[in-house]
């Protein structure tokens, strides 16, 4: 199920406060406050409808109407393999397999994560209303962020600004990386290519990458890596800088087949709950494909 409401006692502090000064301090955009102001019965006070101009006192009960966010109609339900590592009336995780984007674009109709969570929520007999919170390349496997209502959206979106949610990746790299370190180097787009990226020092965005050695075996070393930084392709990039590119990325390590995609799997988020607060860790292990470079 999704939310469909919150409500929230006034407390001293807010005591004078516009119901808009309450909303925003909740985390509610602008563009959100107006949305609601305008639903039937949208602003609750103690039971009667409230402009956003009223000042409310200590011991109110104020409560905000989350059900009128519109459907994603244009995304075609379809059975496609996921696991959904977490889900509660706020928030959703996936865990995405390889071969699948995370949004439908040109070429990508019916065949991405937002399709396979269209499906489940289609025979749930619930509308599909989930928004993603960052994305993955199509090739990197693992946990995907989802926003199920405009509120949880605002909260996360502040939150990926703010730097809060962490994620933590797993990544094979050729060759022996040394146990740790930090790659601070600009990326920019190359020239002439919509898609590929390169260290620029004239004219890349700031970007830095920190990793941590697993494990060495078989000419492949196996990473933990964490992003300051969120530019495209930061870690292929990045460890195609240093010398040490990710097996069968197609762009910046053409030649290596031990795997049919890039290496890379995000493997762990860690942030505060966008409604209750509480701290969310969730895991999800490394995938075959990636195991068997060090099992051969």
């Amino acid at each position: 199920m999704t939310r469909t409401e919150i409500t929230y006692l006034i407390p001293e502090k807010d005591d004078g406060r516009t119901v808009a000064q309450v909303l925003r301090s909740r985390g509610f955009s602008r563009h959100l406050i107006t949305q609601v102001k305008y639903r039937m019965n949208g602003l609750m006070l103690d039971g009667e409808r409230v402009r956003t101009n009223v000042r409310v006192r200590p011991g109110q009960s104020l409560r905000a109407d989350l059900s009128g966010q519109q459907e994603n109609e244009h995304i075609l339900p379809v059975h496609l393999p996921i696991r959904i590592a977490y889900e509660d009336e706020d928030i959703l995780v996936a865990d995405k397999p390889a071969a699948m984007p995370v949004h439908p674009s040109q070429g990508n109709y019916d065949n991405t994560l937002a399709n396979a969570l269209a499906y489940v929520f289609a025979q749930r007999g619930e509308p599909f209303v989930c928004r993603a919170i960052g994305r993955l390349d199509r090739d990197t496997t693992g946990l995907v962020l989802f926003a199920k209502h405009e509120l949880s959206g605002c909260l996360l979106s502040d939150a990926m600004k703010r730097r809060a949610i962490r994620r933590e990746y797993y990544a094979v790299c050729t060759g022996e990386l040394p146990e740790q370190g930090t790659i601070d180097a600009p990326i920019a787009r190359v020239d002439g290519s919509t898609i590929a990226r390169e260290v620029d020092f004239a004219r890349g965005e700031h970007a830095v990458t920190h990793f941590w050695r697993e494990r060495f075996e078989n000419g492949y070393s196996l990473a933990r890596v964490q992003l300051e930084t969120g530019r495209t392709h930061q870690i292929r990039v990045h460890m195609k800088y240093i010398g040490h590119p990710l097996p069968g990325d197609f762009l910046y390590c053409p030649g290596d087949k031990v795997i049919n995609r890039q290496a890379l799997h995000s493997h762990r988020l860690t942030f505060a709950h966008p409604i209750t607060g509480a701290q969310i860790r969730l895991e999800s292990p490394l995938p075959d494909d990636m195991k068997r470079i060090f099992e051969r």
